[in-house]
């Protein structure tokens, strides 16, 4: 009986083992532009998108600069189309490495403005119970 409770035990601690060095994997950590370009190791940068962005259409290439929250600025280098919502973008987040003096991003996500937000607005500004007594 003390035999089958050590065995699944064990095979418990074995696949939580296996999960859990499956899942530290596959994060990305956010980390700021000095820190990007020190790593060269794929990490997510985030911050406001400055400037023209441009579409090289032969080459699949888009390219634009982030600033982040500390005022340094990257090029991005993004193999594959502007996303849709870009130009409306308020933040952008680029999943990469920096190389030879750019960031190449595998992965853009922009953050858009809430449509069901006026622009300015705040969430305190939401009316509750206690505020409309």
């Amino acid at each position: 009986m003390k035999t089958k409770y050590i065995i699944g035990t064990v095979i418990i601690v074995a696949f939580a083992f296996l999960a859990i060095s499956s899942f530290e994997g596959t994060i990305t950590p956010y980390v700021s532009i000095a820190e990007a370009i020190e790593s060269g190791e794929s990490v997510q940068v985030k911050g406001q998108r400055v400037g023209d962005a441009n579409f090289d259409i032969e080459e699949n290439l888009f390219k634009f600069t982030l600033k982040d929250e500390a005022g340094k600025q990257i090029d991005v280098i993004y193999d594959g189309a502007k996303p849709g919502n870009f130009d409306q973008a308020i933040e952008v987040v680029c999943q990469g490495s920096f190389k030879n003096g750019k960031f190449h991003a595998t992965n853009i996500l922009v953050k858009c403005p809430s449509k069901y937000e006026e622009e300015g607005a705040h969430p305190e500004s939401i009316p509750t119970k206690e505020s409309q007594v």
